[in-house]
């Protein structure tokens, strides 16, 4: 995710440079890129490295496991952040807010990405060739009426729903173990769908709801109908490959608005 966002903004003209967190990133990606590898740990460095490259915007992009303060020795910059915001002992998307308004405490804005970006997300009605059964329809209604209700917790964006009944909401476990997770409660006479939404009143640069390549291939290898993702909220990695994996396999791949 973070290079498809880098790549697509210096096809724009934009100056970009890459800071990967250790143990969470292949460096071997990023070798003809400005790139610097540094440890969750140290914050003190990451700032440095901001300042030296006279970095004037930032963008938090990918995915890292959240440390445990008994496992790390982090520097007294982290620790300082720690202190304050208490990130242990809260969710996902606190801590993600937290670090965002470190950075902006200290000069670094979130750049708007997503407004340049816009062609990365789901944007047409139905961007496959198959358009979602009736049935799919009216499971995707019981999705949102369920999630009016949970949208608002620190839990995942996606879940699964057949007949009308939510089979699986993700959690930790993340959108693949839930779509293989779900499979042993399948009728298989019928077919479930998986919507993928954001949540209400989510940080639009933080945690965006994400699917790829991967994702779909496991909707096809559990038999799946499709899937239903939130309109301009949903980023798609590699999106022309997705859609052609789709439309030779028949899934459908279609937007919805939140409600």
């Amino acid at each position: 995710m973070p290079l498809l966002i880098g790549k697509n903004l210096i096809n724009k003209q934009f100056d970009i440079f890459f800071i990967g967190i250790k143990g969470f990133v292949d460096s071997s990606l990023y070798k003809k890129y400005n790139f610097s590898e540094i440890s969750i740990t140290s914050f003190s460095k990451i700032l440095k490295k901001l300042q030296k490259e006279k970095i004037d915007e930032i963008i938090m992009a990918g995915k890292i496991s959240r440390p445990s303060l008994r496992d790390i020795n982090f520097d007294l910059t982290t620790l300082g952040l720690i202190k304050n915001y208490l990130l242990e002992s809260k969710g996902d998307d606190k801590l993600l807010t937290t670090i965002s308004n470190f950075f902006l405490q200290k000069g670094y804005p979130l750049f708007d990405w997503v407004s340049e970006c816009s062609e990365l997300f789901a944007r047409e009605d139905n961007l496959t060739k198959l358009k979602p059964s009736k049935e799919a329809i009216l499971n995707c209604n019981k999705g949102l009426e369920v999630f009016k209700i949970i949208g608002n917790a620190d839990i995942g964006q996606s879940m699964i729903i057949q007949n009308q009944l939510i089979l699986g909401i993700e959690a930790v476990e993340g959108t693949d173990e839930l779509i293989k997770r779900c499979f042993n409660y399948i009728k298989k006479e019928d077919s479930a769908i998986l919507i993928k939404l954001s949540k209400y009143n989510q940080n639009p640069y933080l945690d965006i709801p994400t699917i790829g390549i991967r994702t779909l291939k496991y909707l096809k290898e559990y038999n799946y109908e499709g899937i239903f993702l939130e309109k301009d909220k949903c980023l798609i990695l590699d999106k022309v490959e997705v859609i052609k994996f789709c439309n030779f396999n028949k899934i459908f791949i279609s937007t919805i608005v939140k409600r």
